[in-house]
């Protein structure tokens, strides 16, 4: 495909695919590769990334020089001081040297970032939906729930490299109705009680339509199912909806209270409903601590699941996140 020295390398290891990318220069996207992610294999892992990678590379040609770098997105963060992986709803990752491994296996140097922080790279950029904004929160609501924060289009990693771990803290203002089902807390992965991610991921989301209906079991199809049940009249499905905007505005109307950034924009599954988009900031104002409504607007990621590969990419392309 010509122009080898303008590629950049990205990954984006997600809770459901492997996907790798190859980035030009101005951030459109070339050869792409796609296949399941193996859960609970660690080794598995490791091949499923070479094999996208071999992939992609096999449509770009042969490479002069050194191998292409490597920037691998992933659901958890690389700790500061021994460079093992934490915080991974993927667990299989946690404590593991994945840099390192990788390093080896694809013989070729790599970073990592927290997928979050990626999204927050790619929308935060001047082509993405944030391009025009100074403070920018970006979350995903997928498999699991996180966020990444940018300012002035650079991501901050924070002196812990936590900056952004917004699904592991507290859902806010938890209502006490028993129809709600947001009192006693729910046990999180994690090890704590009533985080963010138990209530918004899209397996929450399924699982509370299930609660509430009487199901023995979510729907086949999971929150795409309820959202579709929704859209066709359902009431059930009306009600488990409206519970899950109401749950996404009081957490968002907690960083609005922190951060105050100009725009939030949504990544994951379930960025891909359009009714969030007026539904959410129609709520939030009830919890943010001001008289009038918020000016933060409420985006969804123009660069949709593309998003993880280019801020992975972009680990080459720009200095590490302070």
């Amino acid at each position: 495909m010509g122009g080898d020295a303008h590629w950049l390398l990205g990954v984006d290891l997600g809770g459901t695919k492997v996907e790798c990318a190859a980035l030009r220069g101005d951030g459109t996207i070339g050869p792409r590769r796609r296949v399941p992610t193996p859960h609970g294999d660690y080794a598995g892992t490791l091949r499923a990334i070479a094999a996208v990678v071999a992939g992609v590379e096999s449509e770009l040609g042969p490479r002069v020089g050194a191998p292409r770098p490597l920037g691998v997105a992933i659901p958890g963060s690389e700790s500061p001081l021994d460079r093992r992986i934490r915080n991974a709803n993927s667990r299989v990752l946690n404590g593991r040297e994945l840099a390192s491994d990788l390093a080896q296996e694809l013989r070729r140097p790599v970073r990592l970032c927290n997928d979050a922080n990626a999204l927050a790279a790619s929308e935060a950029a001047p082509d993405g939906a944030a391009g025009d904004c100074d403070g920018v929160f970006a979350a995903i609501l997928g498999t699991g729930v996180g966020a990444g924060i940018a300012c002035g289009g650079r991501v901050l990693a924070g002196a812990n490299a936590l900056a952004g771990e917004w699904g592991h803290n507290p859902l806010p203002w938890p209502r006490p109705e028993p129809a709600w089902q947001e009192w006693p807390p729910r046990r999180c992965w994690c090890g704590q009680s009533g985080c963010v991610e138990t209530y918004l991921c899209g397996g929450a989301l399924a699982a509370d339509h299930a609660r509430a209906c009487g199901e023995a079991a979510p729907l086949a199809g999971g929150a795409q199912a309820v959202l579709q049940a929704m859209r066709d009249g359902d009431r059930c499905a009306r009600a488990a909806w409206v519970r899950y905007c109401d749950r996404l505005a009081r957490a968002l109307a907690q960083v609005i209270n922190l951060l105050d950034p100009d725009c939030i924009v949504l990544g994951g599954g379930l960025s891909l409903a359009c009714e969030l988009y007026e539904e959410v900031p129609a709520r939030w104002s009830a919890w943010v601590f001001s008289p009038q409504p918020p000016r933060t607007r409420l985006l969804r990621a123009r660069h949709g699941d593309s998003s993880g590969v280019r801020g992975a990419a972009w680990l080459w392309r720009d200095p590490p996140a302070r």
